[in-house]
């Protein structure tokens, strides 16, 4: 059976003219054979916004029943790709999203468990990167801005009502435009997307190996 995948990008934010997440997704759209399994992937915008990002991709799951949803964002200053080891019940952002909205250590989901996991297979994605030539490392870290918001919301919907989806949530460094005039690392396009084309495939094909092994 074709898997579905439900693959996320933030708009720009912070002052940014672009975001090399939203840039990178909507790059990777439709079916792809990973070799042992075949996905169906569907991009989406998602707004850099406290309550309307998690709002949105609920209201996409509940319509597209994805069997695993990545969510990608920017990281300024990283130079790896970061899959994200845990999303934590916290807000605290120390610029205003897009909406004007700034909250100060406030919890996401109230009464809410302090942190979630990603579920997804975070040393076998790096491993996989490095294999072809891409930097990667697991990260303890999402920060409190609108990607942690995301991450946290996307992992409490899935705890509480898709509990057999695979999901969780990947930083991405700078594009070399952003950085022209600051001394800060970046990623070319294209090493982005071919990045996340292998993180598509090892997200599938371990998910098809641990459905035929049960």
């Amino acid at each position: 059976m074709e898997k579905r995948m439900l693959l996320t990008g933030f708009d720009a934010f912070g002052g940014e003219s672009i975001n090399p997440a939203l840039e990178v997704v909507t790059r990777i759209q439709g079916s792809m054979d990973t070799g042992i399994g075949v996905i169906n992937v569907r991009s989406l915008e998602i707004p850099t916004i406290f309550g309307q990002a998690i709002e949105k991709i609920h209201s996409v799951m509940r319509e597209w029943q994805p069997h695993i949803v990545i969510c990608v964002g920017q990281a300024g200053g990283r130079y790896q790709m970061t899959p994200e080891r845990v999303a934590i019940n916290i807000n605290d952002a120390n610029i205003p999203d897009n909406d004007g909205q700034q909250p100060i250590d406030m919890t996401i989901v109230e009464n809410g468990p302090a942190a979630y996991f990603s579920t997804l297979p975070l040393k076998k994605i790096v491993c996989e990167l490095r294999s072809i030539g891409i930097p990667a490392a697991v990260s303890n870290s999402a920060g409190t801005f609108v990607c942690n918001h995301l991450f946290y919301g996307l992992m409490h919907i899935i705890a509480t009502e898709y509990p057999k989806v695979k999901g969780g949530f990947i930083h991405i460094p700078y594009l070399p435009s952003q950085v022209i005039d600051r001394a800060l690392p970046s990623m070319s396009l294209d090493d982005m997307t071919r990045a996340m084309h292998s993180v598509i495939k090892t997200c599938v094909n371990d998910l098809v190996i641990q459905e035929h092994t049960c």
